[in-house]
């Protein structure tokens, strides 16, 4: 008889992560199916669903607010359901609206198995985080927000690992940002995320910061924005608890994609780096779906694909 022993939840592999002494959870930013995949294929136990990335691939515009939660829980779910024994960590944005909208979402990420995800304090009109100018919503609005998916999950009896996320360091120093995720946390927040971080003594001092609290603190490491680049290492001494990398594959995309299609533009080159169609699909799990058919009784690839 089949063992049907349930597994541990995503966000309880997640915790259990977070409570390991001098490790860091250093998380691939994916934002689609294929990019998941290869970050599975590297041998990632966990993923980061890029709202920048689910921007610019499912609406192909820049990361202004723009898409929905139906955007953003469509691909979150999507990716995290690849393959359920590896935790997700998503970007909620603000949540999409007031409590009850806040409630919503939280129910959806965790129907769709989303482990956790980030709530921020930047008003609906939102913007990418290493961009200029963000607007903010009064402190008292950011924890009704943390409040309303505490709360949620309560009601549910389910878990999701809750990140509070503050935009307030660029225009409102660092005690109104950090004032911001502490109230965060008292109102259920799991771990703090301040965005914009700027040099490496703030860093160190965030992370202390949070440490007295027994908060684990998350870097976000994007090239070219407003903070320093700190590799794996240098983020787990200077006291962080996870490393996201949200733009790390969408550069990578930028730089080998646009050389493919400038080489066909310019010099009718079609073979682009040769890789096989049949190694991209494995890449995406043909030889294991070929095989559940076939032991389900599947006529469709009894001799092969």
């Amino acid at each position: 008889m089949a063992d049907l022993t349930p597994l541990p939840s995503a966000s309880s592999k997640l915790r259990a992560m977070l409570a390991e002494d001098n490790a860091i959870v250093v998380c691939p930013g994916v934002y689609d199916g294929f990019t998941a995949r290869l970050a599975i294929k590297t041998g990632f136990n966990i993923l980061y669903m890029t709202g920048a990335g689910t921007t610019m691939s499912r609406l192909g515009a820049a990361d202004l607010g723009l898409a929905t939660m139906n955007d953003m829980r469509d691909n979150a779910t999507m990716i995290a359901n690849i393959d359920p024994k590896i935790p997700v960590i998503a970007d909620a944005d603000t949540g999409y609206g007031g409590p009850l909208m806040v409630g919503r979402t939280t129910a959806a990420y965790i129907n769709g198995g989303v482990a956790a995800f980030h709530l921020e304090d930047q008003a609906t009109t939102k913007r990418c985080g290493h961009l200029s100018n963000k607007q903010l919503v009064p402190a008292s609005t950011f924890n009704s927000r943390i409040r309303a998916a505490a709360a949620t999950r309560t009601q549910l009896s389910r878990d999701i690992v809750i990140i509070a996320r503050t935009d307030a360091l660029a225009d409102h120093g660092y005690d109104e940002a950090v004032s911001r995720l502490k109230g965060a946390v008292e109102c259920g927040a799991d771990v703090a995320f301040l965005e914009g971080v700027r040099s490496a003594e703030e860093a160190r001092k965030f992370c202390a910061e949070m440490k007295e609290l027994g908060v684990p603190a998350l870097y976000n490491c994007v090239p070219g924005g407003v903070s320093p680049l700190f590799d794996v290492q240098q983020a787990k001494n200077l006291g962080y608890k996870i490393v996201i990398t949200p733009t790390l594959a969408l550069g990578a995309v930028y730089e080998a994609v646009g050389k493919a299609f400038k080489d066909l533009k310019e010099a009718g080159e079609t073979k682009g780096n040769a890789v096989a169609v049949r190694d991209l699909f494995e890449s995406c799990g043909l030889k294991e779906a070929v095989e559940f058919d076939q032991s389900c009784g599947g006529k469709g690839f009894e001799n092969g694909a």
